[in-house]
């Protein structure tokens, strides 16, 4: 039937009332929650719950367990009873989204509307709302995400494009903090580094509370993608040093530079400096030791040297996530610092000055660094090369071997074999 007659106080039915039957409220139960997922936006998102989350977090992230313990518990009570402001900062996987989206599906379990969407998106969207072919124009849309019951704000940044853009994020966010409209936000920018206006907002007291999600990052994921995700294969186990169609006494010089670079893995202290044409072996060889450290747990930082500068200059940039100093400091005190493709990009003043500042740290505080170098010790500045071949501290040696992309051509000459020792003499 659907709907049925109530009992009175007497246990009569009382025909001047219907209720939904058991089996009709199962089924607008299930319409409502249909409709509270459409509304939500949250699309494949709505896999993302609190039963599907691991209490100490992902085995791969940098977050301390303790503290993504205590950012879930924090969750679930918003929740449960959805009030003010809660922001989560964190790195990127650092599991602050999947937080925000636990919440939003679990107010849609209680029969509660929510509305998640990215902050990208949510300007995209207003744009293309101008559109004459746009179903939902952009009043209706901008009204909606405004006064939602609960807003999920995916992925804020401080980095709006154009004064439009950052007008209506002040605009959503001012609504909705005036009318302490209970708001989740997720962003990988610190508080403090947002402008006054929208910084002020999440940092009062009253209304927000800001959860960190920020562990430990690594200075490799600092510096971008250097920390070896494409040069993992390289190690000493594959280092070849018996190429095809080498001269003895260079296929000699290869197991020297092989066998030197294993023994600082091993044991890293002082300077090791490879000289060589490209292709020559000594950038596998020194990947080969950062491999060989890490996978004993040791700490190694390998770094392409122009990478390196560019890093340095976009440091300089407001919209950076690390500061100059700091990213600076880093790596110049470093545990075991590597090298790559030394010198031959510094054609400014700034980098050469750089560098030598770089250098000279790590020459008087005697750490452990690797360098490699297409350019031979002449063509380095004076003041640097000075240090590399101190013997008290270092030893260069030339790898003599030809690009292996050569190894195909015979009958080539001889070319004469070059070790410098630690006073960096050839012999």
């Amino acid at each position: 039937m659907g709907f049925v007659h109530p009992l009175s106080a007497s246990g009569d039915p009382d025909f001047s009332r219907v209720v939904p039957c058991q089996c009709r409220r199962q089924n607008l139960k299930k319409e409502k929650l249909i409709q509270l997922q459409r509304y939500s936006n949250l699309g494949t998102l709505s896999r993302l719950t609190f039963d599907n989350l691991l209490p100490e977090g992902r085995r791969d992230s940098t977050v301390p367990e303790a503290n993504f313990t205590q950012a879930l518990a924090i969750a679930r009570d918003f929740a449960d009873k959805p009030k003010g402001w809660l922001v989560l900062v964190g790195a990127n996987g650092c599991g602050k989204t999947h937080l925000a989206c636990a919440i939003a599906n679990r107010s849609i379990d209680l029969g509660l509307p929510a509305l998640y969407i990215g902050a990208s998106d949510l300007l995209d969207h207003l744009r293309s709302a101008f559109s004459p072919d746009s179903e939902l124009t952009y009043d209706e849309l901008f009204e909606q995400v405004k006064n939602t019951p609960l807003l999920i704000l995916d992925d804020l940044t401080n980095a709006a494009t154009t004064t439009w853009a950052k007008n209506k994020l002040e605009q959503l966010l001012d609504h909705r903090f005036n009318a302490c409209l209970p708001t989740v936000i997720t962003t990988n920018v610190a508080v403090e580094e947002f402008d006054d206006n929208l910084g002020g907002h999440l940092a009062d007291p009253e209304l927000c509370q800001v959860c960190s999600l920020k562990g430990k990052t690594s200075l490799a994921k600092q510096l971008g993608n250097l920390d070896l995700e494409l040069l993992k294969k390289m190690t000493f186990n594959n280092f070849d040093y018996k190429r095809l169609n080498l001269l003895s006494q260079e296929r000699q010089n290869l197991e020297q530079s092989f066998n030197l670079a294993r023994s600082f893995a091993e044991s890293p202290q002082g300077w090791l400096v490879f000289l060589g044409t490209n292709g020559c072996g000594k950038t596998h060889l020194a990947v080969a030791i950062a491999n060989h450290l890490r996978n004993e747990g040791r700490s190694a930082l390998f770094v392409v040297v122009p990478d390196l500068l560019d890093h340095l200059r976009s440091a300089f940039s407001p919209d950076s996530r690390v500061s100059y100093d700091d990213l600076f400091e880093k790596v110049k005190k470093t545990q075991v610092l590597i090298l790559d493709d030394f010198g031959e990009h510094a054609a400014t003043p700034w980098a050469q000055e750089k560098l030598y500042q770089l250098i000279n740290y790590r020459y008087n505080a005697r750490l452990a660094t690797v360098v490699t170098t297409c350019l031979s010790l002449d063509e380095i500045e004076s003041r640097i090369s000075s240090r590399m071949i101190d013997p008290s501290l270092s030893l260069v040696f030339n790898i003599v071997a030809p690009d292996y992309r050569g190894d195909t051509k015979v009958n080539r000459e001889p070319r004469p074999s070059q070790r410098y020792s630690r006073r960096g003499r050839s012999s």
